[in-house]
């Protein structure tokens, strides 16, 4: 059979589904990406770029979608091309939110589409309005919202079937779509992802190198990017407190010093220094170590050596992070908010508390310090829900091929 990928920045979730593909179909990803090699794991690659962009001064509440309807555009072009060169799928399985997907019907009307149904808007019970402090009071602002799902709801009526990675974010589709949707996990490699009682890890600091073991008493941070959907402002205002009761901990932040979610900080800041900058003079940066982005032979002993990581979020995505960590055996304090429900059961795979509430937050983890042998039962605990649920080879990858293999017949 013949199956078709579109991803802007392929291969992104369909990085282990692909290539396993690869092996049994024939498979070509278009993807907006330069500089891609023409194979990949058994996946051709085609990179296409958008000619156009987006119109100044356009109407704000339509900008978002001139946008995505130019990205889909160019993918109709680059699949018109890819049709006279002989190439017709059978299925299509792409990621809709940027657009790329919108018209590809037009060119393939028998071809099935199956697309990744990652969030869908909404103007109550989410990540709007969730965050009081950087809450947008302007009204006009739920017409541009409403406006932000066209993309979604175009893509409704051609696509024959939906994958979400959780079953919050699927609940957040209306009917009758939700319905087409299946819900299974990208999936973690929980053999890579495993505990390692020997991990150590070399920071470069001004003027030496510290080695790190599991005999240091280290919590752990991760973002993407630091930001306050990631509930990084909440984290340090938890520090000094958090610093000044355990004299010997260190913290470890890891995350971009960019904007993934949500508004942009005030012109001339970053969030990051931002709130760094709040409590600066209320802690021991010494102890306190900024890392950007860790890349995976070294995030993967990071977590090892965890005693305690931090995981906060919105009502939004769940973080691949978070599900990393609970594969490692690390004692999570994650937030009170609905994506952590399906994977943090309180005092049974970690410990929940409210987003907002970071003297809560420092109580949970300093209580958890004191009681090394409840660190062990959570983290055990998360380890064993990581592999039942979320494990790679044996759970989500086989229930993702056989998603696909339903839609092949």
């Amino acid at each position: 059979m013949r199956i078709l990928f579109i991803h802007q920045n392929f291969p992104a979730q369909f990085k282990h589904l692909a290539p396993i593909l690869a092996t049994q179909h024939e498979v070509v990803a278009l993807t907006m990406q330069k500089n891609m090699p023409d194979v990949w794991q058994g996946v051709r690659l085609i990179s296409y770029q958008a000619t156009r962009s987006t119109t100044p001064n356009a109407h704000p509440w339509l900008s978002d979608f001139e946008t995505k309807t130019i990205r889909g555009e160019a993918a109709f072009h680059a699949a018109i091309q890819l049709r006279d060169a002989g190439f017709t799928p059978d299925l299509i399985i792409a990621h809709p939110a940027w657009g790329e997907s919108l018209f590809l019907k037009q060119v393939w009307a028998k071809a099935k589409l199956a697309i990744y149904c990652e969030f869908f808007y909404h103007e109550q019970g989410a990540d709007v309005g969730f965050d009081e402090e950087f809450a947008d009071t302007n009204p006009e602002d739920a017409c541009r919202l409403r406006l932000k799902n066209i993309n979604h709801l175009l893509h409704f009526d051609i696509a024959t079937a939906g994958i979400a990675p959780t079953h919050w974010q699927a609940s957040l589709f209306p009917e009758p779509f939700r319905s087409k949707i299946s819900v299974i996990h990208d999936g973690i490699d929980t053999e890579t992802f495993a505990p390692n009682e020997r991990a150590s890890l070399t920071l470069s600091t001004a003027n030496s190198s510290l080695v790190l073991s599991r005999q240091d008493e280290l919590i752990t941070f991760v973002n993407r990017n630091l930001e306050p959907y990631r509930g990084y402002h909440i984290f340090m205002r938890a520090l000094p407190e958090l610093l000044r009761r355990r004299p010997n901990a260190r913290v470890l932040i890891v995350g971009d010093d960019k904007v993934g979610y949500g508004a942009p900080p005030p012109k001339g800041q970053t969030w990051k220094t931002m709130f760094l900058n709040e409590v600066r003079d209320d802690i021991d940066m010494k102890r306190v170590h900024f890392l950007g982005h860790v890349p995976p032979q070294y995030f993967i002993p990071l977590l090892q050596l965890s005693r305690v990581h931090v995981y906060l979020t919105y009502p939004f995505v769940l973080s691949w992070s978070l599900l990393e960590a609970m594969s490692v055996g690390c004692t999570i304090v994650a937030s009170d908010t609905l994506p952590l429900h399906e994977a943090i059961r309180h005092d049974e795979t970690g410990r929940l508390v409210n987003f907002f509430d970071a003297p809560a937050l420092t109580e949970e983890i300093c209580s958890l310090l004191d009681n090394p042998n409840k660190c062990a039962q959570l983290g055990s605990n998360a380890r064993a829900f990581a592999q039942a649920n979320y494990d790679l080879k044996s759970i989500c990858l086989p229930k993702q091929l056989a998603w696909v293999n339903s839609l092949l017949g």
